[in-house]
């Protein structure tokens, strides 16, 4: 849909794009002929990380169909790592690095639907992350024990950051990968998939070999490398395995009994877990979490809420480890579905948060969740659209995460019917299993399976920083109200109660009035704990 708004949107990205975005930025984030004339079938990767030198050497064996006949394309790695060679054929590649853009060169034009595999050696100090996981990189640090704790977070900075890879997210290996990391004895490293053994390489290391039958993000391929404990449970249809310090076995036994319950809420409402062929793991880690396909990783101390803190405010988020529950959610919104672009973050951060009031409303019922996702409220900015930049690997506002979630409560509370709303949303998850989308697919799927024209309520909350206001003002029997603040073809109704009656009232810019007899501020109440807006009354 277009209007003028949309339009002077348009024009000003373009202009913040030619202001603030470089050549690096497009490189990563862009799609070019030399990413999108081959889909990627599959990573095999086979490194060594030696912890004293925080080094890492190794190749990327990337296997590949052409879909546009080509002579060139894009791969991606850090330019501080060093590309050892390219083989294919048994044939050295040459090729030219743009930043942290890698092109090949073949010696002849690869035809369409042919299929190839080529391997790339690498080498070097991956970069340290000096904050993680929002400061993307390696964390090398020790356990209380002094032996090695080590592991990687990448998430927006991008997995090029230490292996060779199609650095983006518009294209996974179908065929899953393998993740084999050789680490000094005394070790172990766990990563994504079903574990299939290790092999003492007679060196002083030994290779830890993990196989993913799933398509997966490029950047929740992971290593997780310490002294670990295996903890194994299982649920009738899935395997459930936590890797954890030796120091915190006990804790971790009794701490993750919380992910039957979950889990169980979680295929209630949003279906099968995606990845059960390959398993579900939590792997502690020396940072605070991250959402890694199939190894989620688990660092929140075994504390409840948020490091032990309830970042809703209300008491109700101190139920539950945050960590588990919210990087978990993210199997199903992020994993499984995924954004074409980092721009549409919500996509994997809206529907993840919303994922918590979920887990509450399962465990605790309606009024408690409605009291936590509310108390998220006070966490918006309303800084900048939710949506980012396009093209140039480019998040929104932070909003993402509980402005998304307030959006989805809201477009709940628009339908009205909850049989109705969990079947879209459960729906939703099954439609889009594994695949890769963009916000106006979501859009297409909510205003089709809902019946309704919600496109303007999505453009008002993802594509502008304003806050609907509804104004209201009682005069006699009547009430008189309207929006503010909103687009001219903002439709979103809000509902009101008066007596023990629910009324449905569909303001727009222009004002309107009900006749409520016995009208007074006391007699009836404004609803928006069910909506996302804000509220004014006219005196």
């Amino acid at each position: 849909m277009k209007n003028s708004f949309l339009v002077i949107l348009t024009l000003l990205g373009i202009q913040q794009i030619n202001a603030q975005f470089t050549r690096r930025d497009s490189l990563q984030g862009g799609l070019r002929i030399e990413r999108t004339s081959y889909d990627v079938k599959r990573y095999d990767l086979n490194i060594t990380i030696n912890p004293e030198q925080k080094s890492i050497k190794g190749f990327n064996e990337i296997t590949f169909d052409v879909v546009i006949p080509t002579q060139k394309i894009q791969l991606d790695l850090f330019e501080n790592m060093k590309v050892d060679s390219i083989v294919w054929n048994a044939k050295k590649l040459n090729y030219k690095r743009d930043n942290d853009a890698v092109f090949i060169d073949f010696p002849e034009k690869l035809a369409s639907r042919s299929n190839h595999k080529l391997k790339f050696y690498y080498s070097g100090n991956p970069r340290i992350a000096k904050n993680a996981p929002w400061d993307g990189g390696f964390v090398f640090s020790k356990d209380k024990a002094g032996k090695d704790f080590i592991a990687v977070a990448v998430q927006g900075t991008g997995a090029s950051l230490w292996y060779p890879v199609k650095d983006s997210q518009t294209d996974e290996p179908d065929n899953g990968a393998s993740i084999k990391v050789a680490v000094p004895n005394g070790l172990m490293n766990v990563s994504n998939g079903r574990f299939l053994g290790s092999q003492d390489l007679k060196n002083g290391y030994t290779r830890w070999d993990w196989e993913v039958k799933n398509p997966i993000n490029n950047y929740t391929i992971t290593v997780n490398i310490a002294d670990y404990v295996h903890i194994q449970d299982k649920m009738p249809d899935l395997d459930l395995d936590y890797y954890v310090l030796r120091e915190n076995e006990a804790k971790a036994r009794e701490h993750f009994m919380e992910v039957k319950p979950m889990m169980e809420c979680f295929q209630s409402k949003f279906g099968r877990y995606p990845f059960w062929e390959d398993g579900y793991k939590l792997v502690e880690t020396p940072y605070l979490g991250m959402e890694h396909q199939s190894a989620v990783a688990y660092g929140n101390k075994y504390k409840k809420g948020y490091m032990g803190f309830d970042l809703s405010g209300t008491g109700v988020g101190m139920f539950f480890d945050y960590i588990t529950i919210h990087e978990t959610g993210h199997e199903w919104f992020g994993n499984s579905i995924t954004s074409m672009d980092i721009a549409d973050m919500w996509i994997h951060e809206g529907f993840t948060t919303y994922s918590e009031t979920v887990f509450i409303e399962c465990i605790k019922g309606y009024d408690d969740a409605m009291k936590y996702i509310n108390g998220q409220a006070k966490n918006v900015r309303n800084d900048k659209p939710i949506i980012g930049q396009y093209g140039v690997n480019n998040e929104g506002s932070g909003d993402m995460y509980y402005k998304g979630s307030l959006l989805l409560n809201t477009l709940r509370h628009i339908i009205g019917d909850d049989e109705k709303w969990w079947k879209m949303v459960y729906d939703y998850s099954e439609t889009f299993k594994k695949k890769i989308i963009t916000s106006d697919t979501v859009i297409d799927y909510f205003n089709k399976a809902s019946g309704t024209d919600l496109t303007p309520v999505f453009r008002q909350y993802l594509y502008t920083n304003q806050l609907p206001i509804f104004i209201y003002k009682i005069k006699g029997d009547y009430l008189y109200y309207s929006w503010d603040n909103v687009n001219e073809d903002f439709n979103m109704p809000i509902d009101i109660g008066f007596e023990d009656k629910k009324i449905r009232l569909k303001p727009t810019l222009k004002e309107q009035k009900i006749k409520l007899k016995k009208l007074s501020k006391k007699s009836f109440q404004i609803y928006d704990n069910q909506f996302y807006v804000k509220i004014k009354e006219d005196n």
